[in-house]
């Protein structure tokens, strides 16, 4: 039997008239940027926007656009946000009543402080974060599931929320937040400056997720939290991270919610938010299972959200139908969902 010895002479490389091989690329296979459900979203959503337009001409209008626009950017802030709490394998029912809280704490400090904008933003944002972090570190080393711990907090957020309101509501709220709101201050070349900015922080949160080793560690928790742990993860870590984004993006979009109405804010704000965020969310294709998910589909999700609401109200239906057909979307986003994990297993 002969043993081979390896040549010690270099490689001469190839010879003339030899094409050079190509280098084999070292980089990370991405996905591609936008997926098949994304495209799929965005036709339903052009087609329903074409029958809208046709069925009601004053939809096309910029009078019904801007305020569809503007009624969409705290929910997709907020669902940003819910998107990296999702795919880390949580959830978040406390959304809802976090809005609250934040905007009855910033409407009364504008009454009784005439904060100036930043100021304002950042008492918001601030309040958000905290409430966020409370979520966050009860989650991550509490070690409760999610569903569990965020819906004692939305009890307890609504019930601080009620306590500041007190038995009245919030009058005489200044235009400060104005900026953010369906007036000529609100917007720049008629788009509004509120769905302007939640279009660049998703844009940030997409860059991030999908570029980054920070953003592709939430993906790792949500896939197998234990296998994450084990290849380094700060685990975590990543999950107070996770809700105290989506706290501090509340808290922004509270700031939205006090622009878009009257000079008065009454108790029922933010009630229903944190469905409408977790349909935009699901509809957007970001997988409940965790693991999964992507903040342009979630942009996309509460747009087509809010595209149901506003089409419902301008036909003239009766308003409980908008829940019917966002229910049937959120359950043929589920069943795809549940059947593309099914042609994973099987491959």
């Amino acid at each position: 039997m002969s043993v081979g010895v390896a040549d010690p002479r270099p490689d001469p490389g190839p010879t003339a008239g030899e094409p050079t091989p190509a280098p084999r690329s070292r980089g990370r296979v991405l996905p591609p940027p936008v997926s098949g459900q994304e495209l799929v979203l965005v036709g339903v959503i052009a087609v329903m926007w074409v029958i809208l337009a046709l069925a009601t001409p004053a939809f096309a209008t910029a009078g019904s656009i801007q305020p569809l626009l503007v009624s969409t950017a705290p929910i997709a802030l907020v669902g940003v946000g819910m998107t990296i709490v999702i795919i880390t394998g949580g959830i978040d029912v406390s959304v809802g009543a976090a809005i609250m809280v934040c905007s009855v704490i910033t409407a009364k400090a504008l009454v009784g402080h005439g904060l100036s904008l930043p100021v304002a933003v950042l008492l918001a944002v601030v309040t958000g974060a905290v409430l966020g972090a409370v979520n966050g570190i009860l989650i991550a080393y509490g070690r409760v599931h999610a569903i569990i711990i965020t819906f004692g907090t939305a009890n307890l957020f609504l019930f601080l929320g009620l306590r500041i309101f007190g038995s009245s509501t919030v009058n005489g709220i200044p235009s400060t937040l104005a900026f953010f709101g369906r007036g000529t201050q609100g917007r720049t070349l008629g788009i509004p400056h509120a769905f302007l900015l939640t279009l660049a922080i998703g844009a940030l949160a997409w860059w991030y997720l999908r570029h980054t080793a920070g953003g592709r560690h939430f993906y790792a928790v949500g896939g197998d939290a234990n296998a994450a742990r084990l290849a380094g993860v700060r685990v975590q870590r990543r999950v107070l991270l996770a809700y105290t984004v989506t706290g501090v993006l509340v808290g922004l979009a509270s700031c939205f919610v006090i622009a878009q109405g009257t000079s008065t804010l009454d108790q029922s704000v933010g009630t229903g938010k944190e469905l409408a965020v977790i349909a935009a969310v699901v509809i957007g294709g970001t997988s409940i299972m965790g693991g999964r998910g992507s903040v342009l589909g979630t942009l996309l999700g509460a747009l087509l959200v809010q595209t149901v609401t506003s089409g419902v109200t301008q036909l003239g239906w009766n308003s409980q139908l908008s829940d019917l057909f966002v229910g049937v979307f959120i359950i043929v986003a589920v069943g795809a969902d549940l059947l593309r994990a099914r042609a994973r297993r099987t491959a």
